[in-house]
């Protein structure tokens, strides 16, 4: 059996995009693929190849993406729960450094951009908690205590 993806709404929405203009892609590569065949002898044919290849990476990046949206699990974020849970904001703060961001499924991640897996050992040890309470979490710095700050 397949993994579950956890996905946010907002997640589940970029992927379902992103699938739509991969697929509008695929039928100017399948034209591109069409065309360079009819420019003859195929063994020698670089146009024929690239746009091949190009097919090739469109049709895998879609059928990635279909295969996750298959198996995901939307979860929508508790507004009345004030645990730390998929969707939410966190804000926490360590020796006088805080910081915020979005818990979310594995395959939205985008750590430079604030996004942080519930997958990941932050994720995973910030998981049920709530407003006040301390994780230690191994960082590859060593161990750091985390107090929670705010979740929304």
């Amino acid at each position: 059996m397949e993994d579950i993806k956890m996905l946010t709404p907002e997640g589940e929405k970029k992927l379902k995009e992103e699938l739509s203009a991969l697929k509008e892609r695929r039928k100017v590569v399948m034209e591109k693929v069409k065309f360079a065949r009819s420019l003859g002898d195929l063994s020698e044919n670089d146009e024929y190849s690239s746009a091949r290849d190009e097919q090739a990476f469109v049709d895998g990046k879609i059928k990635m993406i279909e295969a996750t949206l298959k198996v995901a699990k939307v979860v929508k974020k508790d507004d009345g729960n004030k645990v730390v849970s998929l969707g939410c904001t966190v804000s926490i703060a360590s020796n006088g450094d805080k910081t915020e961001f979005n818990l979310v499924g594995a395959t939205e991640a985008d750590p430079l951009n604030g996004k942080i897996s519930c997958e990941s050992p932050l994720g995973v040890a910030l998981l049920a908690k709530k407003v006040g309470d301390r994780i230690d979490f191994e960082a590859p710095v060593g161990k750091v205590t985390y107090t929670i700050l705010e979740v929304r």
